[in-house]
């Protein structure tokens, strides 16, 4: 790379360009440096191929400077121009993802410089910080699909893939409700709303009673669809806008954006009372012939101004919902008492 590209390593040079780009517009300026960091810039002269349809490709292009001229070979041989894409353009975004050939011949029109973010560096980042990762797929997914309206002749892959790989990044498998890792990330960005906003928000913790005994009693198989149970009442009980995340074993929380302890309260007694109706057990002649939960509520500004004592006020109560004799719905205290 010569002395003239020296500029396009700046980093911060980078990110200001970067939040010129709409696949990037959503994160804030840290995140578009941690972006920056992790990107290589690569030069092209006149008419010089990226890389050829059927190539092997792990690295998605961003256009800094000049135009890329879209290519595919047709059945009889043929060269069909399907696209042009300008300074703030992304492509090859299947590299990104899966070890896919390139569908396409992509050529440097004039001179140009892109950017390439590689498979490793977009893996990296979607296991450190998924909500990031998500926020730049959720773009690139809705380009994608305004470009496949535009010619049918784009490839529809990236849209399939994209919507299956941010289900599963953000999801415990077993459940389908969130994990642990999405779960760390939201509880982030939901108390800074409500902080920023002046409204409430709650968090619940939830325990499946003597789920270690349901499991010697019975079998991990019933344990299994205890776990499934509990999960399907919670998507009933708790609102659209509420998050469910599945953190541990039998272990489940809800952040409930907007809603104060009082009306979270009510929620959790109508899911305990739920719970306890379960027959799961009931049939099975074991000693255990109920499915109970212990949960602690505490809310923001209520209970703690903040993220981290709002947890803990909400596990603390979790335990004194155990220390009560379980199958309960403990609120946790005002703050200075």
């Amino acid at each position: 790379m010569n002395d003239t590209m020296d500029k396009y390593d700046d980093s911060a040079e980078i990110a200001r360009f970067l939040s010129n780009v709409d696949i990037f517009a959503d994160l804030s300026d840290t995140e578009r440096c941690a972006i920056a960091r992790s990107l290589g810039a690569h030069e092209f002269g006149p008419r010089e191929a990226l890389f050829l349809q059927g190539d092997p490709g792990t690295e998605l292009y961003i256009i800094r400077d000049g135009r890329i001229l879209v290519e595919m070979t047709t059945p009889d041989g043929g060269v069909l121009e399907i696209d042009t894409l300008d300074p703030g353009d992304f492509l090859g975004e299947m590299s990104i993802f899966e070890d896919a050939p390139r569908s396409a011949t992509c050529r440097s029109v004039g001179h140009s410089v892109l950017y390439g973010l590689s498979m490793g560096e977009f893996m990296r980042l979607m296991q450190e910080n998924p909500d990031t990762a998500i926020r730049i797929m959720n773009r690139m997914m809705r380009i994608v699909a305004a470009r496949l309206h535009r010619s049918s002749a784009f490839l529809s892959e990236m849209v399939q893939w994209g919507e299956s790989a941010r289900k599963r990044s953000i999801t415990d498998e077993f459940t389908g409700l969130f994990n642990r890792r999405f779960l760390d990330e939201a509880i982030v960005s939901q108390f800074t709303r409500a902080r920023e906003s002046g409204i409430p928000m709650s968090v619940v913790m939830i325990d499946l009673d003597h789920f270690n005994e349901l499991n010697e009693t019975y079998g991990h198989e019933v344990g299994d669809e205890v776990i499934r149970a509990a999960s399907e009442l919670f998507k009933t009980h708790f609102g659209d806008d509420d998050i469910i995340a599945r953190y541990g074993g039998d272990e489940f929380a809800v952040l409930l954006p907007g809603t104060p302890p009082r009306i979270a309260v009510e929620r959790c007694e109508r899911v305990r009372a739920a719970m306890e109706g379960l027959t799961l057990l009931a049939e099975r002649g074991g000693e255990i012939s109920t499915v109970t939960t212990s949960q602690g509520v505490a809310g923001y500004p209520d209970h703690a101004e903040d993220r981290d004592l709002l947890w803990e006020a909400a596990d603390r109560a979790l335990y004194q919902a155990k220390e009560r004799g379980r199958n309960c719905v403990v609120v946790g205290e005002p703050m200075g008492q």
